[in-house]
């Protein structure tokens, strides 16, 4: 699974895909193409189960990153970069809020709900215009040879050309089963799920109008918002030790740290939730699909744990940090033992009983 940035020149995508990613990204000067990195789910309740279990191996979960070639009039009208957002699942536009008179806007000023919109826009338009072309090689086509599937399609599209034509992305409109099929191998853009990241300046870190400005738009297009600023991020990631960043963040009056809640949106994006299984010999995070039922989560793990799942000790994270141990947790009668049933929530904590 892979999250795609985007966004217009000059918004501070590149930084925020190298402190993301860790990946220094270079200037070739030649063609541009997609960038690939993958990133540590940032998590504190990670933190915390390490600090508690001190293992000897931690290992974090990771999201894959792909920073996409800039939306600047040349690349659009070419084309290529609507194919490869098109391969990846998610999108996360990153937005330029910083004021910088050094630093130039291709718009000529600083203004992030319409550099939204056109963004928006230019992804609808590619849907539009595919759409466009599917419906008349079907229209053709089904003049020559009438197809169940094929008269399916025709009508899914025509519904779905309506919804655009209004001005609605794609991942608005409800499909069934059956229709998702019919196109989910077509490079529709707008029925990615779309994380909105505004880069703003050092002095607004704790800023939120902007945020509160977004939250209509956001309800109405089915996105989700947050603010970073890419530049803070990147002297955090110079720090050293943890202990300096967490002063670094106090000093700033930053509460949670913002690749934190961009790694939590992408998940939520992504259909993804974390598990985690711990011990002495190593606490590690886990990613499942939302709503998987206990015997999948354990397939995450390994195979052999899904083929021969028996049931599963399930410990709520809340509660072992509010009692302090497992020890504490069993005594209160919190260690609960679940079956293939058991739907995972975010958070827990599993410990899979098995039999190969």
């Amino acid at each position: 699974m892979k999250v795609g940035i985007i966004g217009l020149p000059q918004t501070g995508k590149k930084t925020l895909f190298q402190v993301l990613t860790g990946n220094e990204v270079q200037e070739t000067g030649g063609p541009l193409k997609p960038i690939p990195g993958t990133a540590n789910i940032v998590d504190q309740r990670f933190d915390r189960l390490v600090t508690m279990y001190q293992p000897k191996k931690e290992t974090r979960a990771r999201i894959d990153f792909v920073l996409l070639p800039k939306l600047e009039q040349e690349v659009i009208v070419k084309g290529d970069v609507f194919r490869d957002i098109s391969d990846v699942d998610t999108l996360c536009h990153v937005v330029r809020a910083f004021e910088d008179d050094s630093i130039y806007h291709a718009a000529g000023s600083v203004d992030p709900l319409r550099d939204v919109a056109a963004v928006n826009a230019e992804l609808q338009l590619h849907d539009q215009l595919f759409l466009e072309k599917r419906i008349d090689r079907l229209e053709t086509g089904l003049k020559k040879v009438k197809d169940e599937r094929q008269l399916k399609e025709l009508a899914l599209l025509k519904r779905m050309q309506e919804h655009l034509e209004n001005d609605h992305p794609l991942r608005l409109l409800e499909l069934s089963e059956e229709e998702d099929l019919l196109i989910r191998s077509y490079p529709l853009l707008t029925r990615k799920e779309m994380i909105l990241v505004f880069n703003i300046g050092e002095d607004q870190v704790n800023d939120t109008s902007l945020l509160d400005r977004v939250q209509d738009l956001c309800a109405a297009e089915k996105m989700e918002a947050m603010v970073v600023s890419a530049g803070v991020e990147s002297e955090i990631a110079l720090l050293d030790s943890e202990e300096e960043r967490r002063e670094f963040l106090q000093d700033m009056g930053i509460e949670e740290p913002a690749l934190e809640v961009l790694t939590g949106l992408c998940l939520k994006a992504l259909g993804r939730i974390s598990f985690f299984t711990v011990g002495k010999d190593e606490v590690h995070q886990w990613l499942v699909r939302t709503g998987s039922p206990a015997p999948v989560a354990a397939g995450v793990i390994h195979s052999d744990l899904q083929k021969g799942f028996i049931r599963a000790e399930v410990i709520k994270y809340d509660e072992l940090i509010a009692l302090g141990s497992e020890a504490e947790l069993k005594k209160a009668g919190k260690l609960a033992v679940q079956g293939k049933d058991y739907t995972v929530v975010d958070g827990d904590i599993l410990n899979i009983r098995f039999n190969v």
